[in-house]
């Protein structure tokens, strides 16, 4: 079980936003992740919850920024409920999408064991609904995603696998390479592992259609 640190920077000046403390694991429906981001102050600023089943789908999520509060799973595309900080008002929401994304460096991880791409897998569209900081904001955004390379590394522990990707925005044509061994990210634009307490898990098995 993965545990470990991400240090978190705006990806345009580098500003240092905090750091998001997690463990992650792969489990009986698939996989999990579970995290807590603090401000560079120390300051709680959120939590993830996020349960993905064996083929990559978001069966349950929770996330918390701001006092806000978001429940989502994969239901005819992906269904949420996101609660205002006075917990009086609660909105849902559905879109015809393949899952959800975000600020935290699970959702890079979930992507990637959605998608399972191989080196000679042609670029995959997805679509995703984003829940922007600090207050939550549902945003569906489309994104390509391809594997460019894949590369063992020794390590103690044996062979270390490392993927990069190169990630891009189809609406804004914005292309971004982000960097996963198994299910920790090592880089992307604004996030750093900082501290990795144990070897990542594998990664799954690419899809067999």
């Amino acid at each position: 079980m993965p545990r470990g640190r991400y240090s978190l920077h705006d990806p345009h000046d580098h500003t240092f936003l905090g750091e998001e403390n997690f463990q992650c694991a792969p489990g009986p429906s698939g996989w999990r992740y579970l995290s807590r981001t603090t401000a560079p102050s120390g300051d709680h600023l959120g939590s993830v919850d996020l349960t993905l089943d064996d083929l990559g789908r978001p069966i349950r999520l929770e996330l918390h920024a701001a006092s806000w509060r978001v429940r989502g799973a994969a239901l005819d595309g992906v269904t949420w409920v996101r609660t205002d900080p006075t917990g009086v008002h609660a909105t849902e929401g559905n879109v015809g999408a393949h899952a959800f994304t975000g600020t935290s460096p699970a959702f890079l991880v979930a992507t990637s064991r959605l998608l399972r791409l191989t080196p000679d897998s042609p670029a995959a569209r997805v679509r995703l609904v984003a829940f922007t900081d600090p207050v939550l904001a549902p945003r569906t955004v489309d994104q390509s995603w391809a594997l460019v390379n894949s590369e063992a590394h020794a390590t103690d522990n044996g062979p270390l696998i490392v993927d990069e990707y190169q990630v891009s925005a189809l609406d804004t044509g914005e292309r971004h390479t982000v960097h996963i061994a198994g299910d920790v990210v090592l880089g992307a634009p604004g996030i750093e592992l900082e501290d990795l307490d144990s070897p990542p898990s594998p990664r799954p098995s690419p899809r067999q259609d």
